[in-house]
């Protein structure tokens, strides 16, 4: 993919375990109960969404780029391939930086399922389809307090910058 402008909507991908959905709307009922956890927003800040404001945030998301059209946003609920339960998302916005195809990629897992390596896995299988599809970079913004965090930007092969953005670390493949 040459051009920001030929970026492919978001397919459905495998993983070993899971499978990646991509977002749309009617997921905010599934992800609402998940998502409502204070204790994911200890590093990236705010507050857990209500189901109507997630309902919004989604289907603005689902149209797959921002309204002038300067970024592809690639959204998917991660599930689990056992029981079709899904447990987080991720998430990877493309635009042009500096004439580079930039992938700047996230990912949230609910608090039930960390610690098993769903979320290592979904951002491999993400990353891997960036790198597949033609982007130049990858990069992710990290709390430099939020190892868990940490160790997946490592696993899909993103090292930490001296970039801060926010009280966030910039990572870089």
């Amino acid at each position: 993919m040459g051009t920001l402008g030929d970026w492919p909507d978001a397919p459905a991908l495998l993983g070993r375990r899971i499978r990646l959905e991509p977002l749309r709307a009617e997921h905010a009922r599934e992800m609402a109960p998940l998502l409502d956890d204070p204790d994911l927003h200890v590093f990236i800040g705010g507050r857990p969404a209500r189901l109507a404001e997630l309902q919004q945030r989604y289907r603005r998301q689902a149209v797959g780029r921002s309204p002038d059209g300067a970024q592809r946003w690639l959204n998917w609920i991660v599930r689990r391939l056992d029981d079709g339960r899904a447990i987080g998302t991720v998430q990877a916005t493309v635009a042009d930086e500096a004439g580079d195809l930039t992938a700047a990629v996230a990912w949230v897992v609910a608090t039930p399922y960390q610690g098993r390596g769903y979320a290592r896995e979904a951002a491999q299988v993400m990353v891997a389809w960036l790198w597949r599809s033609g982007i130049a970079r990858v990069v992710a913004h990290i709390h430099p307090r939020h190892e868990a965090s940490a160790a997946i930007a490592r696993a899909v092969d993103l090292t930490p910058t001296e970039i801060v953005v926010g009280d966030e670390i910039r990572w870089e493949s």
